[in-house]
């Protein structure tokens, strides 16, 4: 069913996208640098949950009700898309998405939920699923379903280990940023745009005809 040569192929793809820089990388290793491993690994296991999400809705075909109706898509998009800039906006107005200040970290549930959710709201995962999956799925390997949720289990599973090595990576920069509070600062900015920004991609989505 999972022949080598596509299996491989497969891995490499997903390493590729794995490693773009995105809102859900970014805030695992925020998380790493603000609150240690623990922090960063429950995040990456919120974002590694959130695309097995969309890969049980595509593999159910919710995801193709969504593209086909118009106002479930609108839903969607405008859930995921304010989702993402209010967290961009939480970020460069408080500037504690990165702090070392022990009052400002986050509870670690509320951890997990923000990396569970900044995924699951975002309806371009949920597309890209939709996309990316099929391309190494073949019917004549047997049950697609069961093939898109392996593929897709693959791909949960390698986005929650890669951005908690880099989630644990960015942890060990913690106490030079504490000495460079500048730095800190600058990290927020940038966080926070980086979430305006995909926010506003979200929301400029059009649905597929």
């Amino acid at each position: 069913m999972f022949p080598l040569d596509i299996l491989l192929t497969y891995l490499a793809a997903c390493l590729l996208v794995v490693l773009a820089p995105g809102p859900d990388n970014i805030l695992a290793i925020s998380r790493g640098l603000s609150q240690g491993r623990a922090a960063a690994c429950l995040s990456s296991a919120g974002a590694g949950l959130g695309i097995m999400f969309h890969t049980v809705a595509a593999a159910l075909g919710l995801s193709l009700v969504i593209q086909a109706s118009p106002v479930a898509f609108w839903v969607v998009k405008a859930a995921g898309g304010l989702y993402l800039l209010w967290l961009g906006y939480r970020a460069l107005a408080s500037r504690d998405m990165i702090s070392f200040v022990p009052s400002s970290h986050q509870p670690l549930r509320k951890v997990f939920l923000t990396g569970l959710l900044s995924n699951v709201l975002n309806p371009k995962p949920g597309l890209f699923v939709l996309a990316f999956l099929p391309q190494f799925v073949n019917a004549g390997r047997g049950s697609v379903t069961v093939q898109m949720l392996v593929y897709g289990a693959i791909f949960a599973v390698m986005t929650a280990v890669i951005f908690s090595i880099l989630g644990n990576w960015a942890s060990k920069l913690s106490l030079w940023l504490q000495r460079h509070p500048r730095v800190g600062t600058g990290l927020n900015v940038g966080a926070g745009l980086t979430f305006i920004a995909s926010g506003l991609s979200v929301l400029a989505l059009k649905q597929r005809a």
